[in-house]
């Protein structure tokens, strides 16, 4: 098997804009602002906005891991079903842990315990995907360099579409994933950016009025699946 994703070159990953590169950049992104949060030099008000950014990038990425590589992984390699399984189930329990994380009160005793088990798995996650799933994933394209460029395109393009926080009732796969990705995603990037604080009277109005449009879609589309 091809070595760990962290041990070889960008020339060796296929260039700037391989899949492989594009992951590895944005693992050691989380990985930095993990550190950040949990070195707890920040003012509170810092430190809930760094988690909020690692929630954001967290969500995004794997859901365009899911969407993307996986699907391509399970296609391609024989072991592809088992390793995609697996990680799947991490993205699962991540889910469930930052939902908790995100109905608890920051004061409250059991938050920060929360955010360590998140952050432990997240690490895990990581080193299974850079040590085993990614390099998987290279000698499955036969470290074809367009088709990792274009993969990294393709898993570019989704993750910055992506839903932005934690929907554990969703599939991990499509086609039921991406369906719900497109409101989801919708919704979750209208809060963040309420969140972040739209001062101007008119955007925050065009925030608020979308993000009830889509609670009430949702709303409509859960009743009608019961």
């Amino acid at each position: 098997m091809s070595p760990s994703i962290t041990q070889q070159s960008v020339e060796e990953l296929g260039g700037e804009a391989s899949v492989l590169v594009r992951q590895r950049r944005d693992h050691a992104e989380l990985d930095r602002l993990m550190n950040l949060y949990t070195a707890g030099s920040q003012a509170v008000e810092g430190r809930q906005q760094t988690l909020e950014d690692i929630i954001q990038l967290t969500f995004s990425h794997a859901f365009a891991e899911e969407t993307v590589l996986w699907p391509t992984l399970r296609r391609l390699a024989q072991d592809g079903e088992e390793l995609t399984s697996r990680v799947e189930q991490e993205h699962q329990e991540i889910n469930n842990l930052v939902a908790a994380i995100e109905r608890t009160a920051p004061a409250d005793p059991r938050h920060d315990e929360l955010v360590e088990q998140a952050f432990s798995l997240i690490r895990q996650d990581i080193r299974e995907e850079e040590e085993l799933l990614l390099p998987r994933l290279q000698e499955a394209v036969d470290h074809d360099r367009a088709r990792l460029r274009h993969l990294g395109t393709t898993w570019e393009t989704v993750r910055r579409t992506a839903p932005t926080h934690p929907h554990p009732a969703v599939a991990r796969r499509p086609p039921g994933n991406a369906v719900a990705g497109v409101p989801l995603s919708a919704f979750d990037r209208a809060r963040d950016m309420f969140r972040a604080g739209a001062r101007d009277p008119g955007t925050r109005t065009i925030v608020m009025g979308s993000a009830a449009l889509i609670t009430a879609w949702l709303a409509r589309r859960t009743r009608a699946n019961h």
